[in-house]
């Protein structure tokens, strides 16, 4: 009894002693699609929830990544063998017209000193930002979009609008984090709400992180995509037509606890429309853009959403935000998709409608290990891409049999097995693959993409099976359901999860958790 009421007090005291900062964006954003340019302005409320004063704020100016060849992204891609190929041609992007102010006031800015790292500045404070104050910081901005080779830009007529505005770095109690912009490793975002005014050509269709708040254009998109929905073969999809009387629109959305802002633009989107009742009683509501191809899968995309968002809620916890959507982006091999709050863009061109609903409920599902569960992607990819990994092998083998690793090289006599019995199967497959690199290896310390991808997408998913293994099923679900309640909305570490996983399974996961450390298989 002593030891429990130790344990639950050194809980508790953990838990009072978390904080976190907490920001409020405004931005108004125009899209010039002669130009491929943005111009904008942003006003953010930054609140000092840290024990600290702090002089001076680390901004991410991302797009300023793709203006020279000597950034760390363009370092990067060029020493990958598996990606320098993205580089055969391009056009190249960045930030400017950057002009910051503290409280209405002018103020001045410094480069990092990494010169590689022309993608993050440092914004002084005329006055040390005290413990529990807040300060507004605003700035114009121009972009230019990069052509499509990684994450953000254009291509096909279709825009991907993605770390786009200058952005505070994360501050937490291990300090700052003002990371660059990378195409291997992903991101550490405070979580902040948002309203964001979106001005495009009338003619196109816009899909972004939060809800639409524009009623006539909203209307439009529900009312567009129920019949497209509901009519999916034998009949021509309705396309959506302007509104709007003038040569531009302005779409305003909200978006509340999210970690980022990101948003897709195309004249020639397909809608489709549905809500999903959750378990709660709440409704969301479910979006899918698509192009207006012959024989696309697409047509299938608003199921797989739906169903997606419901076993992940069932698995983890209730999905919070009141939209999800999934975009169908330009054609790209080299990834699946890219997941941003409330919203993933999803570019895979050989899929099949089996490999489709995967990598939509994978990008989906990071609405869960991303965007609710805030994790440093950059640091612990694993608490990322592995758990995603882990419940998309599951969403796969409950649906279908299948695993997207194997494709059709299972045997149809596993394809026969009951779900615990095929999942088995495919798990010792996959600890044949050689892998040496620790789960817990920070992205930009991954030598090549492949060893990024088998650590921290399978490696990782197969370390998480063995505690699924070793308890069961239902006791790894209550585990991660016990994380996502305490963790919400907050930036878990790997200490973290173990507690919490500890806490609901009422062991001891040291070992376990030992093992993310280790080089080479898992077991021998």
């Amino acid at each position: 009894m002593t030891l429990f009421i130790l344990l639950m007090s050194i809980r508790s005291f953990a838990q009072t002693d978390y904080w976190q900062q907490y920001l409020r964006y405004s931005i108004n954003a125009q899209l010039n699609d002669k130009e491929k340019s943005i111009t904008g302005s942003e006003t953010i409320v930054y609140k000092n929830n840290s024990p600290e004063s702090l002089s001076f704020i680390w901004f991410h100016i991302y797009p300023n990544a793709y203006k020279e060849q000597s950034t760390a992204l363009f370092q990067q891609i060029k020493n990958d063998s598996q990606r320098k190929d993205k580089l055969k041609k391009f056009a190249g992007g960045s930030i400017s017209n950057l002009a910051f102010t503290v409280n209405g006031t002018a103020t001045t800015t410094e480069p990092h000193p990494n010169p590689q790292y022309i993608d993050i500045i440092k914004v002084l404070l005329p006055q040390p930002l005290k413990p529990g104050d807040s300060v507004t910081i605003a700035t114009p901005f121009k972009v230019q979009l990069p052509s499509y080779f990684s994450r953000s830009g254009f291509a096909d007529d279709e825009f991907m609008i993605c770390q786009w505005y200058p952005k505070p770095a994360v501050f937490d109690k291990d300090g700052w984090h003002e990371m660059p912009y990378l195409d291997m490793g992903e991101f550490y975002s405070e979580y902040a709400s948002y309203k964001v005014n979106i001005t495009v050509p009338a003619s196109y269709v816009v899909s972004a992180t939060g809800v639409l708040q524009t009623p006539g254009e909203l209307a439009a998109y529900k009312t567009i995509g129920t019949y497209n929905a509901a009519n999916r073969t034998g009949n021509k999809p309705r396309l959506y037509e302007p509104i709007s009387s003038g040569a531009n629109k302005t779409l305003s959305y909200y978006a509340d606890s999210v970690p980022d802002f990101a948003w897709f633009a195309d004249k020639g989107f397909i809608i489709q429309y549905d809500t999903i009742q959750m378990a709660s009683g709440k409704v969301v509501d479910a979006f899918t853009y698509y192009h207006n191809n012959t024989n696309t899968l697409w047509t299938s995309s608003i199921d797989y959403v739906k169903d997606a968002v419901r076993r992940y809620s069932n698995w983890i916890g209730e999905y919070a935000y009141p939209v999800v959507q999934a975009v169908e982006g330009p054609k790209n091999n080299s990834s699946g998709g890219m997941e941003y709050p409330m919203v993933t863009l999803i570019t895979s061109p050989n899929a099949n409608p089996q490999t489709l609903d995967a990598v939509i409920a994978h990008e989906v599902g990071h609405n869960w290990f991303m965007s609710m569960l805030g994790s440093n992607e950059r640091t612990h990819a694993w608490m990322d891409e592995g758990l995603n990994t882990y419940f998309q092998f599951r969403y796969e083998a409950e649906k279908y049999r299948s695993n997207s690793v194997f494709g059709d090289r299972i045997p149809e006599t596993v394809k026969k097995l009951n779900t615990q019995d095929f999942q088995s199967s495919i798990y010792r497959a996959l600890a044949q693959i050689p892998i040496l690199p620790p789960v817990e290896t920070a992205s930009a310390n991954f030598k090549n993409s492949e060893d990024y991808g088998l650590t921290s997408y399978l490696k990782a998913s197969g370390w998480m099976y063995m505690l699924e293994n070793a308890v069961g099923v239902e006791k790894v679900d209550k585990a991660f359901q016990n994380y996502f309640s305490l963790w919400k909305f907050k930036h878990p570490k790997p200490l973290d999860m173990k507690a919490a996983f500890e806490q609901s399974i009422n062991a001891s996961l040291n070992q376990l958790f030992t093992l993310l450390n280790k080089e080479g298989p898992l077991v021998q």
